[in-house]
């Protein structure tokens, strides 16, 4: 079984997927752009559901804390180029690259989505 899709609400449907396209390697697939729904995907074929929270039936448009999800570049030089790339791009950054657990990398928010960068190990 092969996971195929995430749907990941957002505040701002427009900014994530600028964002999720400029920085993470995504591509929209969207016919018509809108600030409702963007669906994205990535090199491999991963598809990325980008929902605005209005659409949450329930009202709920919060992630638990340690909720978050992580992208594998190949070495330490990547996660430092990718970390320049973040920052001279103004996104916000708490924290630089270092050493967690086993391997290399850092975690950032990007509308209040906590997202780890980090060397495969």
């Amino acid at each position: 079984m092969k996971l195929n899709h995430l749907n990941l609400p957002v505040a701002d449907v427009n900014i994530a997927r600028e964002f999720f396209c400029n920085y993470l390697g995504f591509i929209s697939v969207d016919e018509k752009l809108n600030d409702t729904l963007s669906i994205l995907r990535n090199t491999d074929n991963f598809t990325l559901v980008l929902m605005n929270n209005k659409l949450n039936e329930k009202g709920n448009s919060t992630y638990p804390d340690a909720f978050h999800f992580g992208f594998f570049v190949n070495n330490e030089a990547e996660v430092n180029a990718f970390y320049q790339k973040l920052q001279a791009g103004g996104v916000q950054l708490t924290q630089q690259p270092q050493r967690i657990r086993r391997t290399y990398g850092f975690y950032f928010h990007h509308q209040g989505i906590l997202i780890e960068v980090a060397m495969m190990g």
